[in-house]
């Protein structure tokens, strides 16, 4: 069950990494989903196996559920859903404005750029 879980956690990262690195704004927003859900799963495997609910005079301290993976996990979700949300926005805005979704080139990094390559022309 273990290797299951770290299995598709590191495909989920994977894919996720990849839709990022593209230019097209809903890709970036479908990898930070697999991302999010990556994270939620990877938190979940490494908190080990599941113990008894936590309920009063019913279960040992040792016995019982480990309370903080499932809190962070919850802190993840949250987390994911306004930066979805964050950048559906910024798709929008971006569709709005010039009709696509493709995240152009900056003309300063362009100039940047070309400066750093002149420099490492000019001092090998």
């Amino acid at each position: 069950m273990s290797f299951v879980l770290v299995l598709t956690t590191a495909s989920l990262t994977s894919v996720g990494i990849y839709l990022i690195t593209s230019r097209s704004l809903s890709r970036i927003i479908l990898g930070f989903s697999l991302l999010s859900h990556a994270v939620v799963i990877g938190l979940l495997a490494a908190a080990g196996p599941a113990g008894q609910a936590p309920l009063a005079d019913e279960t040992s301290a040792a016995s019982s559920a480990n309370p903080l993976p499932q809190a962070l996990s919850l802190t993840a979700i949250v987390i994911s859903f306004g930066l979805t949300l964050f950048l559906l926005a910024l798709a929008r805005r971006q569709q709005a404005v010039t009709g696509d979704d493709l995240v152009e080139d900056d003309l300063e990094d362009r100039r940047i750029r070309q400066s750093s390559s002149d420099y490492r022309s000019e001092h090998p």
